[in-house]
């Protein structure tokens, strides 16, 4: 979502439909304690950015997840484009843990304070457990899913960084499943650093469910490696 803050000065288009739908998000608030609603008006908004920036997305293995599901799910993140591309594209209700600057942001802050995503405290480890028992809950008690980007920042060499626990912890403490998500191309689009949005085809592909019934957190640094694992595995394919 700090994607906006990438286009600030490149592209009025797409900080006027921001502005238009933050504000129906806002709105909608009011009306649909849920979030749902406004979960809605999110995914339209991804789908016009990706439309007016040319980004055309192809989506792999999503007949492996149900849009009544319950799932944590675990993505690689070398662009600022990965969010719009995955709410654009998950037929699945999900929040996700964002940087607390972003929600200080008129109107794209209000959407996320009201839609429930999470702030992230990373400079401080106790409210950084604090933050990861709060999306936990979320996801156990609302039975909402949850997206998450392991490696904790964008890639700035466009390999795949180590992850953190963070997923790993929200899914076991949860009961959910993991889901790995590999995002490819769209550090073609955005690159780290750019204001300038190009052209480019993206590709999702949405990996099997990983149970995490049975497990505690001892098994959490296994079961992060396994996520690594699949997604580096995943944006190797050709």
């Amino acid at each position: 979502m700090a994607y906006l803050r990438a286009l600030l000065f490149t592209d009025p288009l797409i900080i006027l439909a921001t502005i238009v739908y933050g504000a129906a998000s806002f709105i909608a608030s009011f009306f649909d304690s849920s979030g749902r609603s406004q979960s809605r008006i999110a995914s339209a908004w991804a789908r016009f950015l990706l439309r007016v920036s040319g980004v055309i997305v192809t989506v792999r293995g999503l007949e492996r997840i149900s849009p009544d599901g319950v799932y944590v799910f675990a993505a690689n993140h070398a662009s600022y484009m990965d969010t719009p591309v995955a709410l654009a594209n998950l037929p699945v209700q999900f929040r996700f843990l964002a940087k607390r600057g972003l929600f200080t942001i008129p109107f794209l802050g209000w959407h996320l304070k009201r839609a429930g995503h999470i702030p992230v405290f990373r400079e401080n480890p106790r409210a950084r457990l604090k933050t990861l028992s709060m999306a936990a809950e979320t996801v156990q008690r609302q039975r909402i899913s949850l997206l998450i980007f392991p490696e904790g920042g964008r890639t700035d060499n466009g390999e795949l960084q180590e992850f953190t626990d963070g997923a790993s912890y929200i899914a076991i403490r949860s009961g959910a499943p993991v889901v790995p998500l590999a995002l490819k191309g769209t550090r073609d689009s955005l690159p780290m650093g750019s204001g300038i949005v190009r052209p480019a085809r993206v590709e999702l592909i949405v990996g099997e469910p990983m149970p995490t019934t049975g497990m505690t957190m001892r098994d959490r640094a296994a079961l992060t490696a396994q996520i690594r694992k699949r997604v580096a595995s995943a944006l190797d394919e050709n």
